[in-house]
């Protein structure tokens, strides 16, 4: 579905990414791991549209998106839901996801508000609540939430469980085993290795700009080395 071929991103004369590639097929729970300041966001913007790779290929199906602003790519088909949250603080839960609310892909099954609220029963109970009166947890939920009610054919979650209570965080992990069992596409960032490789079906890992390793859940989980060298702290 999505690929990622060599690109090379510049922030002025700094060179951030070195010849980043990776692949997301249909169906897929993908995940892009390493300490901070490595690459991980800066590889989800140059595929976003955020900033433009100054070299190699980004596809969706076969089609070439790299260059595209990023409002085109997400009505591509990628949802993005952004590290911090972003969303609409003067705006209602329902109005945050009324806003985003689109079904370009056709579905015959689309997201909807009763379906969210389904998956989120605590964003029901808020639904009148302003966007800035959420907690951390509820404001994550809706993040997820808003890129789902687009119908995303790739969610994308940048620090999906970042700075989030544990009960919340067990919540997204749910929400995200759901999506997988559903069918949906899904490249996520975390530092979570024991519930990323519990719902992911591959992984790769960046250092200092550059994929420095790939594998299976369970290739990552009979690899400490790895987990020790490049996600420790």
């Amino acid at each position: 579905m999505l690929t990622v071929e060599n690109i090379e991103t510049f922030y002025g004369p700094s060179q951030a990414l070195f010849g980043v590639s990776l692949a997301v097929e249909a169906g897929e729970v993908v995940t892009l791991l390493g300490r901070n300041g490595m690459g991980k966001t800066t590889t989800i913007s140059s595929i976003m549209g955020i900033v433009r790779p100054h070299a190699g290929a980004i596809a969706l199906d076969g089609v070439p998106i790299m260059g595209w602003p990023s409002h085109k790519v997400a009505r591509a088909g990628l949802g993005l839901v952004p590290e911090g949250r972003q969303i609409f603080p003067n705006l209602s839960v329902r109005e945050n996801l009324v806003a985003t609310a689109a079904n370009r892909s056709a579905s015959d099954s689309p997201w909807s508000l009763e379906r969210v609220f389904d998956l989120f029963p605590a964003l029901a109970e808020r639904r009148t609540n302003m966007g800035n009166q959420l907690s951390g947890g509820e404001q994550q939920m809706l993040a997820v939430a808003r890129a789902l009610m687009t119908n995303p054919r790739l969610l994308i979650l940048d620090e999906a469980t970042e700075g989030l209570a544990p009960l919340i965080r067990a919540e997204i992990w749910r929400v995200l085993e759901h999506l997988k069992a559903a069918g949906q596409s899904i490249l996520v960032i975390d530092k979570n290795v024991e519930a990323l490789t519990r719902i992911a079906d591959r992984h790769y890992v960046i250092e200092k700009g550059r994929i420095v390793w790939s594998g299976s859940s369970g290739e990552l989980k009979g690899n400490p080395d790895i987990q020790h060298r490049y996600l420790g702290v």
